[in-house]
């Protein structure tokens, strides 16, 4: 195995994206389940994600499904990413962080991120629009402040306050450089922009200021990595995602994932079949040895510490498959 690999961390992201003919409830028990496996074969971290009024997504409550995945796992660090900050009150989200590091000390991430709701009917149901997201540095700032008690308020944010909960930054564009003033790691994607990743990686590290938190740049690039006995095999992981982006594109709502087989047969606009095409692409996809040339390129292009694998796809067992054979490339 290469050293560039061998040096790298890499970690699993599970959307608890909801398959055709299956329940949300089903979508997170899966999501815990997968934890487990990521657990037996030795992923870093395990993070979930944070989606409101989506119907492809079970995840809406990531601090509370993160609870639950440590409570069934054992070693694995577990966080979210993200919690959409511009979506809560900071105080909440540190209390909620205090509470998962109370019970799972030592194991808990708080990866943070600046999106508001995806349609216009969510921001609304939130509370919030989507100038809530340029307060981000702000809100970040508080939120940090709450786990050093040094709120202006005289409030104190029990059980969080003293503790240490490492925060990541979720981000592309200028998300980087907030992450790079307050001293954080930086969670950057996705691997189909590399030139625009490459551009966020690099004023991270020209504008990264030391900090409590992080005494220098720390950077993890997630994305979609899919490994099979064949590059066709790999090709119809992704299909599934692909399709159900292409539509969300041209019809506002992301819909549950569909077989891929189901995918290969459907008719699809000019429109659709465009961005449907343009989903397939980018990704990290093939054999073991195809997948470990792009993963070694990628990080020395990127020098990124940790890999952050956000695969999704209709088949579980397949998607098993695929991180079994990374973890085989990762411990070979």
């Amino acid at each position: 195995m290469s050293s560039v690999i061998a040096s790298a961390r890499f970690s699993v992201l599970d959307r608890s994206r909801v398959r055709e003919g299956h329940t949300t409830a089903q979508a997170l028990r899966d999501t815990v389940a997968l934890a487990r496996e990521a657990e037996s074969l030795g992923f870093h971290r395990f993070w979930v994600s944070e989606h409101h009024g989506v119907p492809g997504v079970a995840g809406s409550a990531p601090t509370v499904l993160a609870a639950a995945v440590a409570g069934a796992t054992r070693t694995i660090r577990v966080g979210t990413g993200g919690v959409m900050l511009p979506n809560h009150r900071p105080l909440v989200v540190a209390e909620q962080f205090g509470v998962l590091e109370s019970l799972f000390p030592g194991r808990i991430d708080m990866g943070l991120g600046r999106s508001v709701g995806f349609t216009d009917g969510v921001r609304r149901a939130l509370g919030r629009d989507k100038d809530d997201a340029d307060d981000f540095a702000a809100q970040l700032g508080e939120l940090l402040g709450w786990f050093r008690g040094t709120s202006p308020t005289g409030v104190h944010a029990y059980p969080a306050e003293g503790l240490t909960v490492p925060p990541f930054v979720l981000a592309m564009g200028e998300g980087a450089a907030i992450a790079a003033r307050a001293g954080l790691p930086l969670v950057i994607g996705d691997l189909r922009n590399r030139e625009r990743m490459r551009h966020g990686i690099d004023t991270y590290r020209a504008l990264f200021r030391p900090s409590p938190w992080a005494s220098e740049p720390y950077v993890v690039v997630s994305g979609t990595v899919a490994v099979a006995a064949s590059p066709e095999e790999a090709r119809r992981l992704l299909l599934p995602e692909a399709w159900s982006m292409a539509y969300s594109r041209t019809h506002g709502t992301f819909p549950p994932l569909p077989p891929a087989e189901a995918v290969e047969t459907r008719t699809m606009t000019a429109k659709e079949r465009g961005f449907y095409e343009s989903g397939l692409t980018g990704h990290i996809a093939g054999t073991e040895e195809q997948v470990t040339d792009e993963l070694e390129s990628l990080l020395k292009e990127t020098g990124a510490q940790e890999v952050l694998v956000t695969t999704s796809t209709y088949d579980r067992t397949a998607l098993l498959d695929s991180h079994r054979r990374l973890a085989g490339i990762v411990h070979r």
